[in-house]
């Protein structure tokens, strides 16, 4: 048994002299990693190979997550972006908010990826119930219009992160990494919890009308406005609008005027633009529905 002993530590030594020693030509590089190998050694691949410890890593360290949209060519965009990455591990994808909820519920992952603007429940309502029930899960909302009031909407329903479409790969995978320690992001910027309510404290003081029900999708209008909204969106006149909703023309009228005032817009045309942008309505085959 000695004599096995003593070989073994003859051939450590050799060996930690070898990748010790300057390469010489035709001969591999070691430099980055080099590592002492001793008598009783245990290799801790992410010690000794940090450069390759993601390859070795246990699947219960990964990060785990699924991803919620709409649109299946961006939805298996983001799931086959962030399936590439060693130290994540996507558990599932869904098309529709119900479905998402579900999912977050049986598998409990820790982020979740969720389009703001989903059939059925929308990505902000849910965050909200995630909040409610308490699940562990982490929700980053991604959508397709990178506004500013969606941005506040998004932080005060209880999301960790808010970023548009148009994100980088590289970037996306940075976020999940960052809100998995804990961090939150909103568009470039990371914040610790004491930064971001700071944030949202400047956010909501600068803002020029206040904000409804966080799990809702925000819009300044009143539910008769909406309901305008949404018939203009699909096409009608003020006539068609009024026997619609059985109200008066002139009542429906003063409900185009305010809606305009309200966003800021000077027709019709740019106010069904602008609903559609935010997520306020979506279009079916049954023509627009307003998001609740």
């Amino acid at each position: 048994m000695l004599y096995f002993q003593r070989k073994f530590e003859s051939y450590c030594g050799d060996l930690n002299q070898k990748l010790a020693c300057p390469p010489s030509a035709g001969k591999p590089n070691f430099e980055n990693q080099i590592f002492r190998l001793q008598p009783n050694h245990e290799i801790d691949y992410r010690r000794d190979f940090p450069s390759q410890a993601q390859t070795y890593m246990n699947p219960s360290d990964k990060i785990s997550l699924i991803v919620v949209d709409d649109h299946p060519l961006f939805l298996q965009g983001v799931v086959d972006v962030l399936s590439l990455e060693e130290d994540i591990s996507v558990l599932g994808q869904a098309e529709t908010g119900e479905t998402g909820l579900e999912l977050i519920r049986t598998e409990k992952p820790q982020i979740a990826l969720l389009d703001v603007n989903l059939p059925g429940m929308n990505g902000q309502q849910i965050t909200r119930q995630v909040k409610t029930e308490k699940l562990p899960t982490r929700v980053i909302l991604l959508t397709a219009y990178d506004d500013a009031e969606q941005k506040i909407h998004a932080m005060l329903a209880g999301a960790w992160a808010y970023c548009a479409k148009d994100v980088q790969p590289e970037h996306l995978v940075d976020m999940v990494r960052a809100v998995n320690d804990g961090k939150y992001v909103v568009g470039d910027e990371l914040y610790d919890l004491d930064a971001l309510d700071g944030w949202l404290d400047n956010q909501l003081n600068d803002a020029a009308r206040p904000y409804s029900d966080p799990g809702e999708p925000f819009h300044p209008l009143s539910t008769r406005e909406m309901e305008v909204l949404s018939c203009i969106t699909r096409g009608l006149s003020n006539k068609e609008i009024a026997i619609t909703l059985g109200i008066s023309h002139q009542t429906v009228k003063n409900h185009v005027t305010s809606i305009l005032r309200k966003l800021g817009v000077e027709d019709r045309t740019q106010a069904a633009i602008y609903a559609y942008s935010h997520g306020w309505v979506r279009m079916d085959r049954e023509g627009a529905e307003v998001v609740e």
